[in-house]
């Protein structure tokens, strides 16, 4: 695995692949890896010839009185993780090279970024946007992968990449569970034993979504108030959003039609740490 800190000595290691024909795949990330993220750069070295991974806590995608200085980072570990997966380039660009001290651009998709997590994190996405834009053009792959608990990210991106002619494919990684469905996060870390014990809550909510879905219920407002009772046990937590929404649109419904397909999201926080998680549910 060659690591890189620069952008252009990244763009030179990457040239020889794409002269010879080769595909090249992206997966970038915000380190203190987890087997969540593993398994997308397993399902990326499947798909291509070559994998690009990138570790880069972006402080633009945090707003001011959130945890970027306490966002866990152990570059070390993720280096031997990555290495054991065969992973081809690790990108790691120091922050003070990525935004140069005059930076002042930002991108922004408008519409994808108010609801669910861009309604009490109103910066967040445009930070999402700039980094990925600049990352993009640093490595230039041919698909690029993202993982569905974040789902409104991926849908902000995969917007961002079509409007402005990317020719990368935005591809979606599932989610990968604890044995008790609590989604890997690199935030799970700072969750006390009550709390982690009370985090399984929001799989358990997210599958009684399903399940009333299942049955025939459509209204949106009582299947919420099914989720809402699934999570009574929360001692600790606090839900930031519970909602139903459209997977495309990411717009609120209030009654499911028959063969549309549904994102049902929610956060939480504990203390300072705030949990997110959905299922996408055909109806």
């Amino acid at each position: 695995m060659k690591v890189l800190r620069d952008s252009k000595a990244l763009r030179r290691a990457l040239e020889g692949f794409r002269k010879r024909g080769k595909r090249i795949s992206f997966v970038p990330t915000m380190g203190y890896l987890h087997e969540g993220h593993l398994s997308i750069v397993r399902q990326a070295k499947r798909e291509n010839e070559a994998v690009v991974v990138s570790i880069f806590v972006n402080p633009l995608q945090f707003g001011p009185k959130e945890d970027y200085a306490r966002y866990p980072r152990n570059l070390a570990r993720d280096e031997k993780l990555l290495t054991r997966e065969r992973t081809d380039f690790l990108f790691m660009p120091a922050l003070k090279e990525f935004y140069k001290p005059d930076f002042q651009t930002s991108v922004s998709v408008k519409k994808l970024s108010r609801p669910l997590c861009g309604a009490t994190r109103p910066t967040h996405f445009t930070g999402v946007c700039t980094v990925v834009l600049k990352l993009l053009n640093n490595v230039m792959p041919d698909t690029l992968y993202l993982g569905q608990k974040d789902y409104q990210q991926f849908c902000v991106v995969k917007q961002l990449v079509a409007d402005l002619d990317f020719p990368v494919k935005v591809k979606l990684a599932a989610i990968v569970r604890e044995t008790d469905g609590l989604a890997m996060s690199s935030r799970n870390v700072f969750l006390s034993p009550r709390e982690r014990q009370e985090a399984s809550l929001l799989y358990q909510a997210l599958k009684e979504a399903e399940r009333c879905i299942k049955e025939g219920l459509r209204d949106v407002e009582k299947i919420k108030k099914a989720m809402r009772a699934k999570l009574q046990g929360l001692r600790h937590g606090s839900i930031d959003y519970l909602e139903i929404v459209d997977s495309g649109t990411l717009e609120s419904v209030i009654e499911l039609k028959r063969q549309s397909r549904v994102l049902a999201a929610l956060a939480v926080f504990f203390d300072r740490t705030r949990l997110i998680d959905n299922a996408l549910i055909k109806v």
